[in-house]
């Protein structure tokens, strides 16, 4: 099945859809005021050790400390650690007798006050800070760098082994000594030039974070961020089934061409502009997926239906038959209901990039049998999720518990904020994702010069539109030569507004 990638860019924020058959199967978004900070590199500062949590908190710059859990401190890291007590002029010795590397507890590892190189593995999500790590890892299209760690690994979506064993004896005789590999899933096929231009780069990349490093003269510093969103959608998600990245921004898509020109010539056909007067997520019907995506109870076919909501610990996914009957017996319609929802389950979960543990409740199924088919069902759906999951047997309640790595906000956090309404137990759109939707509403019905636009809005929205984001109803009065009013009305609902051309 080929794939699409489809890319949106506005002034205050860029989409990324992935289309597979047509359909929207990942979508990402990135805002410039609260870019995802994940893959950055920092000289931190250890601010903090929790020993009973067996993790410390490291300053890297942020308002919020990153938390460093034990099992993320390089096992090579020690020999830091006993730069800095050499530094501070602290024999170990008096410290810490000598142990095994089993018994070191944290404090055994880094210090407060120590300095420490780490890369952000996890956002800030709701109260925490950044999760952090001290094994750095530097992804490339076709290879990821492991510095400091001797290990070569092929991705497991390679499925072939004899194009495994080609590819990891290639990578052997290209990784330098003190440095670890991963060969993507992308590089199936690829020539060795290839992954050794790749290799060559990101070593560049790594000999340039230790320059800085050595040379920063403030502790914490930022000293490599990762690739913008459109890049990383490049980089990342065009496999060998991705046969177009279409991008509705001139100035983007040369920025893109550059980029691929510069390392993957290969792809550079593949790099399409929209130029079409329709906006690009309307055109392909993406806007109406991004809406299904916040919504709480999705339609099946059939006529039942499935319910997702999200509590502080965990997401909970609900089946039901709704209005489908079946024309059988009863257990005969609930497997075909509980099937039914199997894809669409997969398919929410990669959509709203919903992460962590994750429990799944379908209607219950007395035949042992029934239960496995669709735990098969739904194991083979999941296997197209590029995030890693681990699926828990269905039991004999039909539940199915689930983890999946959660590395940013869902798309209904990103998009949406505690309801007011209702005192938090819900969501609405935030004001931010409102003004935005007011300014592609205004593109869509600009009309000719000196035409009037009067948008009406709950006052939360209709203050933000007046402040902070006035530039943007600025351009757009400047970009299509016409009169933007803005009036408030406390009466609508803060989700509702109206954009009228008079």
């Amino acid at each position: 099945m080929t794939s699409s990638i489809l890319i949106n860019v506005t002034r205050e924020e860029m989409r990324v859809a992935l289309l597979e058959g047509g359909q929207v199967v990942e979508f990402y978004l990135e805002r410039k005021r609260d870019a995802s900070l994940v893959g950055n590199i920092y000289k931190g500062r250890v601010i903090k050790i929790l020993p009973g949590m067996r993790s410390a908190f490291v300053d890297i710059g942020l308002g919020k400390s990153a938390f460093l859990y034990v099992a993320d401190i390089r096992t090579d890291i020690e020999e830091d650690f006993a730069k800095f007590l050499e530094e501070e002029k602290i024999h170990a010795i008096e410290l810490y007798p000598p142990k095994s590397r089993h018994d070191l507890h944290i404090d055994e590892l880094i210090q407060e006050g120590q300095e420490i190189l780490v890369q952000v593995a996890k956002d800030p999500i709701g109260t925490k800070g950044a999760r952090v790590t001290s094994y750095i890892t530097i992804p490339g299209r076709y290879l990821v760098l492991m510095p400091n760690v001797e290990h070569v690994g092929v991705s497991r979506r390679i499925e072939n082994e004899e194009e495994r064993a080609r590819l990891k004896s290639i990578v052997e005789t290209l990784r330098p000594k003190g440095f670890g590999l991963i060969v993507r899933t992308v590089s199936e096929l690829s020539e060795q030039e290839e992954l050794k231009r790749d290799l060559e780069f990101l070593i560049h990349v790594w000999e340039d974070i230790q320059r800085k490093k050595d040379n920063a003269t403030t502790t914490p510093s930022l000293l490599y961020s990762d690739l913008d969103l459109s890049l990383r959608s490049v980089r990342d998600l065009m496999g060998q089934d991705v046969d177009r990245l279409i991008i509705d921004s001139a100035s983007e898509f040369d920025h893109i061409k550059e980029f691929v020109n510069t390392y993957f010539p290969k792809l550079s056909t593949k790099i399409q502009l929209y130029e079409a007067e329709e906006p690009i997520f309307d055109a392909y019907g993406i806007e109406v997926d991004i809406s299904r995506a916040l919504g709480r109870r999705i339609w099946l076919k059939s006529g039942g239906y499935i319910v997702i909501d999200h509590t502080e610990a965990m997401a909970v996914i609900d089946v039901n038959t709704g209005k489908f009957v079946g024309k059988e017996d009863l257990e005969d319609t609930i497997l075909k209901t509980n099937l039914e929802a199997v894809k669409e389950i997969a398919y929410q979960i990669r959509l709203r990039n919903i992460g962590g543990i994750i429990i799944i409740d379908f209607i219950d199924m007395e035949k042992l049998e029934n239960r496995q088919k669709v735990f098969n069902a739904f194991s083979e759906a999941m296997a197209k999720d590029r995030s890693k999951n681990t699926i828990s047997h269905i039991s004999e309640l039909g539940l199915i518990q689930m983890t999946r790595k959660r590395v940013r906000e869902s798309v209904s956090r990103i998009l949406s904020e505690p309801c007011p309404y209702c005192e938090g137990r819900g969501l609405v759109k935030s004001a931010r994702t409102l003004c935005y939707e007011i300014f592609r509403k205004v593109k869509k019905i600009a009309g000719p010069e000196g035409t009037k636009i009067v948008i009406r809005a709950h006052p939360t929205v209709a203050e933000l539109l007046a402040d902070e984001e006035r530039q943007g109803l600025e351009e757009l009065e400047g970009q299509f030569k016409v009169k933007i009013v803005v009036t408030e009305d406390p009466e609508l609902h803060q989700e509702n507004y109206e954009v009228t051309r008079l």
